[in-house]
């Protein structure tokens, strides 16, 4: 690649002048001298794609920045050096960052959904044309955790990868923990903030955080993980008795995204609620923030912290991968390109070793706990702790388990609703991070 002179002008495209957009170009204005001292050139935005062409946008008009609606003419504009995505789904992202790409241009995006479907096909395309493609903004927000798991822990074996990856799933959590309150209630206050969408879909059904998770796997262990890799389950089905009796545990119930290595060296990759330890650090993650806590071989347990969303905090990482790729463009070379090396494959979820909090409504008779015992231990499932709870048509037992297979512990939980004794499984939740 050509080196550029250090007096050089970056040339950018913004597509997208929502939120992140317009915190984007607002920064990209307010730190001008700052970002150029720091990337080697001046980084200049010059054109934003956007919707609606009939919204007045003063602020970029000032600042003499094109604003056109026609998103194809800017990625194949010679003049364009770097393209940066913050429009979100899959087309007509998907293409115009193809496009954007196979006319030289390095990307800079914000877009998991896109990356957890068609990464692979995105770095392909960018290795082909020696562009950068750069994505720290996909993942928490603002928090750093892209480049040290690419680059700070290369010379590491990464182990595990757990994190509360949605602050809008954590913020309506924190407010049952919080207040006593329904998933329902917690829901509208989070929607009423602005926290949720009206169609709150893709967060709470964990669609979101499996396409992060899909991201964190496949840096982790340099292998390709799609998000159709990942095992997901949403928080719409906690209630407030499953929080309360985490309390009554010293336990928290999160949202959590786990990338993991199996004994047998393949990759794990899920999100689904899950009970916590109170001591873990996790639990301590409230509202709308995120953090991701790493497990390395040498460098031990890292967790990485910060605002997880929102218009200001991605902008900041859309413009730290800016700087990085402008530097690039300066003295000429490339970052790191997409590391598949290791090509390990994916474990089925039936294969994930996990425990299970099983509450069970129960008949109050003698016997009762020697026939759920019997399901047990008929699945090879060990009992970690039992506890009865009521008298009579409210009597209830609350089971944990022991390490089993994912597998194993559903087809115990399906022994038990055959059972007569059990008038019905009233909850099954997961456990993580520690033991009881």
């Amino acid at each position: 690649m050509e080196s550029r002179s250090a007096r050089d002008c970056i040339a950018i495209a913004l597509l997208g002048a929502g939120s992140v957009g317009s915190n984007v170009a607002a920064q990209l204005g307010a730190g001008h001298d700052d970002l150029a001292a720091r990337a080697g050139a001046e980084l200049k935005l010059v054109a934003v794609a956007v919707n609606d062409g009939k919204k007045a946008r003063p602020e970029l008009e000032r600042a003499g920045v094109t604003v056109t609606t026609d998103a194809h003419a800017l990625v194949t504009d010679p003049a364009i050096d770097v393209v940066i995505e913050v429009i979100g789904g899959i087309e007509p992202a998907r293409t115009l960052i193809l496009d954007a790409l196979n006319s030289g241009k390095s990307v800079v995006t914000a877009n998991k959904a896109l990356l957890a479907q068609h990464g692979g096909e995105l770095f392909e395309a960018a290795a082909k044309n020696n562009v950068d493609l750069y994505f720290e903004a996909a993942v928490a927000g603002a928090i750093p955790i892209i480049r040290p798991l690419r680059d700070s822990l290369a010379g590491d074996h990464v182990a595990r990868v757990m994190g509360i990856v949605n602050g809008t799933t954590n913020f309506i959590l924190s407010q049952m923990s919080n207040h006593g309150i329904s998933f329902e209630a917690a829901l509208k206050e989070a929607q009423s903030l602005g926290y949720a969408e009206a169609d709150p879909t893709a967060d709470v059904e964990g669609f979101d955080a499996a396409a992060k998770a899909s991201i964190l796997a496949s840096l982790a262990f340099h292998s390709r993980v799609s998000g159709s890799d990942v095992y997901r389950e949403g928080i719409s089905g906690i209630t407030a008795d499953i929080v309360r009796i985490a309390a009554e545990m010293e336990h928290v119930v999160k949202l959590l995204a786990i990338a993991e290595l199996t004994r047998d060296g393949k990759i794990a990759v899920r999100v689904h609620p899950a009970l916590i330890p109170n001591a873990h650090p996790l639990a301590a993650v409230r509202d709308s923030f995120n953090a991701v806590f790493v497990e390395a071989e040498a460098a031990g347990e890292l967790m990485f912290y910060g605002r997880g969303a929102g218009g200001a905090p991605t902008a900041s990482a859309v413009l730290g991968d800016l700087v990085a790729v402008a530097r690039h463009r300066v003295i000429g070379g490339l970052g790191p390109q997409e590391s598949t090396y290791a090509e390990r494959e994916i474990a089925p979820m039936g294969q994930t070793l996990t425990r299970y909090l099983i509450r069970l409504n129960v008949n109050d008779r003698p016997g009762v706990l020697a026939s759920v015992a019997n399901v047990f231990s008929s699945h090879s499932v060990s009992i970690q702790t039992v506890r009865q709870d009521g008298r009579g048509a409210q009597a209830e037992l609350i089971v944990v388990t022991h390490t089993a297979s994912d597998a194993a512990l559903a087809e115990t939980v399906e022994g038990l609703r055959k059972l007569d004794t059990v008038r019905s499984v009233e909850s099954v939740i997961r456990v993580e991070g520690g033991n009881f």
